[in-house]
């Protein structure tokens, strides 16, 4: 063979054999999703444009007694099937209010949540948490530990074959503790077989620190050293109490806040890959924000569907991440 089609060849040959090597080490193996609980996202074409394929929404233990709860519901879980979006369904409380919620009994938990997996398991809702964040004097198991790790023995029970969220926390003080406390009330086989504990570390993404996520790593590879950990919900604030101040009524005021919402969503994705070998899922909590108004926004885009910085980071960031 002539020298001159030779070279071409081999170049060709070189490429092939180097290019997927480069993409593999280009991307971090964690997979990005968005926790929302609109069913409009599935059609907004941001959202489109993000590729996002794993979606997490939370749902009241008793949400089956409410039927404007359980419509909603229906759509969101239809839409996300339509567009080929898994869907992580979070166990909450049915009443958000500080220390305010009443705890249910674990036959009554058993009783509604299992309502709520025979009507979406078989739409294909396969990936469940036993509580939403439950550490946080939000939820009714903020100071009981030990019926948290009732409630996941629970769900394992009547969700064969799920994939399972067993412990989720916050990165608050006390978290730790609380984590020994959950493990405390398990066997040592029912420790090995929670494989997922989900975190939400908006303190330390807002804060430009790793300490409460490291120490939830440390804190629950006492009792299982094989766990992956799913950051179930953080996200960079654009408004969140006095720390993180964003008045609508002020131009400046919101700009300020949405700069520094972006710059938290760039660490965000710092962090992730800082613990890549134990955080293997990231769910960025929300879509949509509703422009400073009320108590808590950390929505990527505006209520006017137009992109906060924050959008533009997480597009540029989940290039060198997995769906």
């Amino acid at each position: 063979m002539p020298r001159k089609t030779l070279l071409p060849l081999l170049l060709a040959f070189v490429a092939i054999l180097v290019a997927p090597a480069a993409s593999n080490a280009a991307t971090t193996n964690v997979s990005v999703g968005i926790g929302d609980q609109a069913q409009t996202i599935f059609d907004n074409s941001s959202f489109k444009a993000l590729g996002v394929k794993k979606v997490r929404y939370f749902i009241k233990w008793d949400a089956m007694k409410r039927a404007d709860e359980v419509a909603q519901a229906d759509q969101y879980v239809a839409n996300a099937q339509r567009t080929g979006a898994d869907v992580l369904m979070h166990i909450s409380t049915n009443d958000l209010g500080i220390k305010t919620a009443k705890l249910p009994s674990v036959k009554t938990y058993s009783k509604y949540v299992k309502q709520l997996i025979d009507r979406y398991k078989p739409q294909g809702v396969k990936t469940w948490g036993a509580f939403n964040e439950a550490n946080h004097a939000s939820q009714p198991t903020w100071n009981n530990p030990k019926r948290a790790a009732q409630f996941y023995l629970e769900l394992k029970k009547i969700c064969k074959g799920c994939t399972i969220v067993g412990l989720d926390v916050l990165d608050q003080a006390g978290a730790e503790r609380y984590i020994q406390r959950f493990y405390a009330a398990l066997t040592s086989s029912q420790r090995s077989g929670l494989k997922i504990v989900g975190i939400h570390n908006y303190s330390d993404t807002n804060r430009n620190r790793d300490t409460g996520t490291k120490a939830i790593l440390k804190a629950v590879k006492k009792y299982n050293s094989r766990t992956q950990f799913w950051l179930t919900e953080t996200g960079g604030v654009a408004k969140f109490g006095k720390s993180f101040p964003c008045n609508p009524a002020s131009t400046s005021s919101v700009k300020k806040a949405e700069t520094r919402q972006s710059k938290a969503v760039k660490f965000m994705f710092t962090l992730t890959k800082r613990f890549k070998s134990d955080i293997k899922r990231l769910y960025i909590y929300n879509f949509t924000g509703d422009d400073c108004e009320g108590r808590f926004d950390a929505g990527l885009v505006r209520r006017d569907g137009t992109h906060r910085p924050a959008y533009n980071e997480v597009k540029r960031q989940m290039k060198s991440f997995k769906r």
